[in-house]
Formats: C-alpha cells, structure tokens, sequence
C-alpha cells in the first residue's frame, strides 16, 4: 500500500525513562495510505498478506472497527481528518484538488495541528499534502481553484517563489512532501513553504498497475 501522508505531534520535553511516565502526554502519529481496506491486514484475517507491523498496533494500541467517512477520496478525506469538520462544509463539492490549486483549509479554521502546538506539541506531516496551497502565479496567468488544473496551466506558476498558505499555515511546524498525488504536477518535493529543486524539465511517468498509460506531463525537477 502506499504511505501518502504521515503526521506527527511531539512532546516539546521528552520523558527519559524508556516507558511513559503517568500523565505524560504521547506521541502522536496519523498515518493515512491509499486504498486500505479493512480485509487488508492479517490481523483482520488476510491469509496472503503479512502486515506484522500494523498487527502489533492493532494488538497494543486501540481499535475502531466501526468508523466511516461522508467521502472516501484524497482532498476531502483529509480536510476532515484535519479540521473535524463534514468536507461538503468546503467550497469543494465533488472531486479533488490538483497540484497547483489554491488552499482549501479556510483562512483562521482550527486544525489538529494548530490544536496541539497550543498543548505544547511540536509538529510536523510527511507526504503528501492534497488541500491546496497558494503557489505563486505568474503575471495574467490562473490555474483552475476546485479541480485538477488543465494541460495549458501547468507552467502557470513562479516555482521559484515562496509557497503561502500550504501546511505551515495551519499549524504543522515542518512540511516535507508533494503538493498532491503522485500523478499530479509539479513533480519536486516541497520543504516547508519552497521546492527543494525547482521543476526545469517536463516529464510524464509511468502509472504503476492495476493503472494503464502515463501520468500528466509537466514540470520536474531534475534527478
């Protein structure tokens, strides 16, 4: 399965004994992966599939057997899981954002990481980000603001600029990752609020199976 977005909240102070002291606040880790099925781990009676890892914290942590979601795709998943909020409360009604668009989390909204840096916790999401982040467009140019952006609007943005709005914004105090799925320009990573290389090249890639053909072309950076 692929591992899309981790997100994590420390301690500000680290307890040294090797086991939690009582009343000590834990780390937290979020870990969402794509296409997860509840069938899919061995401690829910896979027979082909070995996920020892994942049994042990089925086994030590705690379990929600019964969970559900009012929408079981990338962006609107995530803004609920970050916000606590019902995602058809956006200005997203159907679909997906794309790599360029603009931020969704609401200017001022309370997200669980902006929750615990308020709790002392430091913070940080690994992955891919998928709500939108306000990229630098050039002069007379858009890109689309509640879908994936079109073919012609792939190069409309300064990829050299600052990056506003994006995880940092809403409480992470680090952000290492893509800006949406891995079939969705810009193909570079992010640190924080810039790219770690800006994206000189255009290139499409191969979409792995059970998926057929390439994924978008456009803006890569070397290597």
């Amino acid at each position: 399965r692929a591992l899309t977005a981790l997100l994590l909240a420390l301690p500000l102070a680290q307890a040294a004994a090797p086991t939690p002291l009582a009343g000590a606040r834990p780390n937290i880790v979020f870990i969402i992966t794509d296409d997860q099925g509840y069938g899919d781990l061995s401690a829910h009676g896979n027979p082909v599939l070995r996920t020892p890892n994942l049994d042990r914290l089925h086994r030590e942590g705690v379990r929600f057997t019964d969970a559900h979601t009012p929408s079981s795709v990338c962006t609107p998943t995530r803004y609920g899981l970050l916000t606590g909020r019902y995602n058809w409360r956006t200005r997203l009604q159907r679909g997906v954002l794309g790599g360029l668009s603009p931020r969704l989390i609401e200017p001022g909204r309370e997200t669980i990481a902006s929750m615990l840096k308020k709790q002392g916790y430091h913070t940080a999401v690994v992955g891919k980000w998928h709500l939108g982040m306000d990229w630098a467009q050039l002069p007379g140019k858009t890109v689309s603001e509640l879908s994936i952006e079109t073919a012609a609007q792939v190069n409309n943005v300064d990829f050299t600029a600052p990056i506003k709005n994006g995880p940092n914004s809403v409480g992470f105090d680090r952000y290492f990752g893509i800006s949406a799925s891995l079939d969705m320009v810009p193909y570079t990573f992010i640190e924080n609020d810039r790219v770690t290389k800006a994206p000189t090249l255009t290139r499409s890639f191969p979409m792995h199976p059970p998926h057929a053909g390439e994924a978008r072309p456009g803006p890569t950076a070397p290597g």
